[in-house]
């Protein structure tokens, strides 16, 4: 089930409870990927990974903000050129290998086909690139109310998403979680939501908070078909002469 494009647009940047929630996924994110990381790299998020790609318009070679058709499109970013795009949920405008960094959010729990839109990341991601998959946890307090975009969707457990990802050729390498504070709106654990992150950081780092962030490298594909061995274990005889011609017979001279 996808959320519309303005819904989302009006929860991350006209809500409290929003801005409250990006700025604790974005700084996970940061803790991954720094700006200067990414510095003449392909940066590409899809579904709603706006709020999670401001840090890198400035270091990243191109950065490309896909949005799934079921969901809508927006501009953005407000006031430069805009990066966003429409696009198929699991066919993509992106030639493959193009990507260094890729960033999920809100696009694979709500996905139709969850191992088609893994063969598309797969594809679009270069040598040596990584993708950051951000999802609800399946335990977690914001998984469990529909006032957030974390309400809606296939929530995972670690192990269901790092399972998922290793189907589909991907290399689990290592995982965060954010969102400790619960999701309310009121004052009190708005002003302390900072507060909590960091003492939820200290207590775990992947099984209390609301989302998870797995990064996965692309696993390399060994070619199909039977191996084939250097060693032969009964080599043919027929190219021996050719080799080591045997030598004349001696000419006997008459008596």
């Amino acid at each position: 089930m996808h959320l519309d494009v303005h819904d989302l647009r009006d929860f991350y940047y006209r809500t409290r409870i929003g801005r409250v929630a990006q700025r604790a996924v974005r700084d996970r994110v940061e803790a991954f990927w720094s700006p200067g990381e990414v510095r003449g790299q392909n940066v590409v998020g899809f579904g709603f990974a706006v709020p999670l790609l401001r840090p890198y318009l400035q270091t990243a070679r191109r950065v490309i903000a896909l949005m799934p058709a079921q969901q809508g499109v927006m501009p953005w970013p407000a006031g430069a050129p805009n990066v966003s795009v429409l696009c198929e949920e699991t066919l993509w405008p992106v030639d493959t290998g193009f990507v260094d960094k890729l960033i999920v959010l809100h696009g694979l729990e709500t996905c139709e086909n969850p191992p088609a839109l893994l063969e598309e990341a797969s594809r679009v991601l270069g040598p040596g690139g990584r993708a950051l998959f951000v999802v609800p946890n399946r335990s977690g307090l914001w998984a469990r109310r529909d006032v957030t975009p974390f309400g809606f969707g296939r929530p995972y457990s670690l192990g269901q998403l790092e399972a998922q990802l290793k189907r589909h050729a991907f290399v689990p390498e290592r995982h965060m979680a954010a969102l400790f504070s619960p999701p309310s709106e009121s004052r009190f654990w708005l002003k302390s939501a900072g507060w909590v992150e960091k003492a939820g950081r200290r207590v775990s780092n992947s099984l209390a908070g609301g989302v998870f962030l797995v990064e996965a490298s692309k696993e390399g594909r060994r070619p199909g078909g039977a191996s084939v061995k250097d060693e032969v274990r009964s080599p043919l005889r027929i190219l021996d002469g050719v080799a080591a011609p045997a030598p004349k017979p001696a000419r006997v001279r008459p008596g």
